[in-house]
């Protein structure tokens, strides 16, 4: 059964009163989360674990708990288990996420909680505290600044040959499973679980110092190789699919299980060997919509910003939307790598569909200059619309970058080169390290609360 929340512990309250003082800025953050709104957004998702979750089953741990919980991981960019040792260790902690000397849930019981989370909820929770930063002042929405920054997700620089070997490793794992479920078929087809990922990691080894050389025999080395770790990719994936009609035909909650996996990672695997063959084989360049980087991470995108230092990332593209105060108002997790031009008008619609008005700045790198976009800008109502031309410029659009509210808008703009990177080094926007495309929109969701949580929390207490 779920519960809302412990009762207070007078004894512990008496006690932490008397031993401990909450940090300030923490003591604005645990009134911000005492808002009824936000605390049935996320009761809404946690009450969909089970068909009866409110109504039947052990007692749960408390709604208040996990959402604190979760705003202080990200907080402080705590893993899972350190979440759980801190929390535990600390009087100050265990009253703000309202535990008080009852048990604190473990870092699996929390991560179970935390999946339970939808993309639409944090973005509602975010908008609502963004509402509750107009009240307390903290913003005023005149401002908005608008850029992109790319969150990469947990995987290795891709190769096809260390794709391939992936392949083989999670289809031999699961053949290997397989064998204990299929234990009296498995005597007539020994051969169907032969497990090649020794050979694999073999051939993409040798792959990897033969592409150190250079000439012509080289090259035909690393044909002989490819082709070798191809066929022994292929012959991994006939046995899975042999393996996967036997577990059709078993009726275990483990068989049922294990042919799932086989069906998730045999097309990844086949399009692996098809990428390779056009890539390697036939001197094709596959475009990024066709590629796959990751056995694991397939929903990552290939991004080429022309960065010195990071020339290709893999992840996604996100878009944010700031407003004065520092207040991240909108994010948005993209497809692909689209321009950023066509996010201006999603911006100004948001923002005014939030504060009821449009900005009377806005601002975008020059990435985001179109002279529709500035038009669009004006027909909102926006005063100053600062958005720098590339390129060759006329006298007269000289002139007008040089007026003084230009250049005072192109400083203010700046700005966000910093909020992204106090989200990526202080709450975890620099990789995600969930699972899956949703477990990405929840660990970009949690990081911008995280962000806007810790601004208001400085800003109201340097004002108290």
């Amino acid at each position: 059964m779920l519960r809302d929340r412990y009762e207070i512990d007078k004894l512990f309250m008496d006690v932490v009163e008397l031993t401990n003082q909450m940090d300030p800025v923490l003591a604005r953050i645990d009134r911000v989360l005492d808002d009824a709104e936000m605390f049935q957004l996320v009761k809404g998702d946690l009450s969909g674990r089970y068909h009866h979750t409110l109504e039947t089953g052990c007692p749960s741990t408390p709604v208040e708990v996990i959402m604190r919980m979760l705003a202080l991981k990200h907080l402080y960019q705590w893993s899972y288990e350190q979440t759980e040792y801190h929390v535990r260790d600390s009087l100050v902690l265990r009253q703000f996420c309202r535990v008080y000397l009852n048990p604190v849930p473990d870092d699996t019981t929390l991560i179970r909680w935390a999946n339970l989370a939808r993309s639409e909820t944090l973005h509602a929770f975010n908008t609502r505290l963004t509402e509750l930063a107009v009240n307390l002042k903290v913003t005023r929405g005149r401002k908005m600044r608008t850029d992109g920054t790319v969150v990469e997700t947990n995987i290795h620089a891709p190769s096809d040959s260390s794709l391939l070997a992936d392949s083989v490793r999670v289809l031999g794992r699961a053949l290997h499973r397989a064998r204990s479920i299929l234990a009296e078929s498995a005597l007539s087809v020994r051969r169907l679980f032969r497990n090649r990922t020794h050979s694999a990691r073999r051939a993409a080894r040798q792959i990897g110092q033969v592409l150190r050389r250079a000439g012509a025999h080289a090259e035909a080395q690393k044909q002989e190789a490819y082709r070798h770790l191809v066929k022994i990719t292929q012959a991994t994936v006939t046995q899975a699919q042999q393996i996967l009609t036997l577990l059709d035909q078993e009726a275990s909650s483990k068989a049922a299980q294990l042919a799932e996996t086989l069906h998730t990672f045999i097309p990844r695997a086949e399009q692996v060997i098809r990428q390779t063959i056009r890539r390697v084989f036939h001197n094709e360049q596959v475009p990024a919509a066709e590629k796959i980087v990751s056995i694991f991470e397939p929903h990552t995108d290939i991004i080429r910003r022309d960065k010195p230092s990071h020339p290709v990332e893999y992840g996604h593209k996100v878009w944010l939307d700031e407003v004065d105060g520092g207040i991240v108002a909108d994010y948005r997790v993209l497809e692909g790598n689209p321009g950023d031009s066509t996010q201006w008008p999603v911006s100004l619609n948001r923002h005014v569909q939030r504060f009821g008005h449009a900005p009377q700045q806005a601002s975008g790198d020059r990435g985001v200059y179109s002279e529709a976009n500035e038009a669009y800008a004006e027909q909102l109502g926006v005063r100053h619309v600062i958005l720098p031309k590339p390129g060759g410029k006329s006298p007269a659009r000289q002139e007008h970058e040089r007026q003084p509210w230009f250049r005072r808008g192109r400083r203010w703009h700046a700005g966000i080169e910093g909020r992204i990177s106090v989200l990526k080094r202080a709450h975890g926007l620099d990789r995600c390290p969930d699972h899956g495309a949703d477990g990405f929109e929840r660990c970009v969701g949690w990081g911008v609360i995280a962000g806007n949580l810790a601004v208001m929390g400085r800003t109201v207490a340097a004002r108290a």
